[in-house]
């Protein structure tokens, strides 16, 4: 073992304790801009039946009447013909998708046909249910199993971190996959929920 392999291990647990953050407090990349996610379906509905208004909470208060602009053009292109239809709804969605993403503080980046992540559709079937019970059961027993993993791995190599610089090296690493994953855990726990995460990124970072 050797220091660069140490601070790999730290990168990686940063980036765990990130992945936590983002699986506790949803995702907005790769979910708002895909064909599976809660936008889409909803506008081609609004589209078919030639009202806006269920889709207007998905954009900022600013950007309503560029949105019904792209509706009222969109709705008009529709109906001379399948292959004007197939424009002017690809038209009006990506516009729609582009300003919702614009109100989080996020670049547009096209829409993707992708299905959303697991966290992502286990949080969407909690909705539906009515009951976010199941989801979390699921994502409790989870994160617990991976404390207790690293909690283990660190107590182990307590024992003999003074024995060789090795085994003391190995402790650290152990300690520090560990004290760096609850933090991730603890700072995505009292962070705001905020839909805009993602634009202004940065959890709390701790140093030991």
């Amino acid at each position: 073992m050797n220091w660069k392999r140490t601070i790999a291990v730290v990168a990686v647990s940063g980036l765990a304790a990130m992945g936590i953050a983002a699986l506790l407090v949803g995702s907005a990349k790769a979910h708002c801009d895909t064909t599976s996610g809660p936008i889409i379906p909803e506008a081609v509905v609004a589209l078919e039946k030639g009202d806006a208004t269920p889709i207007l909470k998905w954009v900022r208060p600013d950007d309503e009447a560029e949105l019904k602009r792209a509706f009222a053009k969109a709705v008009v292109v529709r109906a001379q013909g399948p292959e004007a239809k197939e424009l002017a709804d690809r038209y009006f969605l990506e516009t729609l998708v582009r300003l919702h993403r614009a109100g989080e503080g996020a670049a547009y980046t096209g829409i993707k046909d992708e299905p959303v992540e697991p966290v992502v559709a286990m949080a969407e079937k909690a909705l539906a249910d009515g009951s976010p019970d199941e989801m979390i059961e699921r994502i409790s027993r989870h994160m617990a199993q991976l404390i207790r993993e690293k909690f283990d791995r660190a107590r182990e190599a307590k024992k003999d971190k003074d024995k060789t610089v090795a085994a003391g090296r190995e402790f650290v690493e152990a300690y520090v996959t560990y004290m760096h994953y609850v933090e991730g855990i603890h700072s995505a726990i009292v962070s705001p929920a905020d839909h805009h995460a993602e634009a202004t990124g940065g959890a709390a970072t701790h140093a030991h």
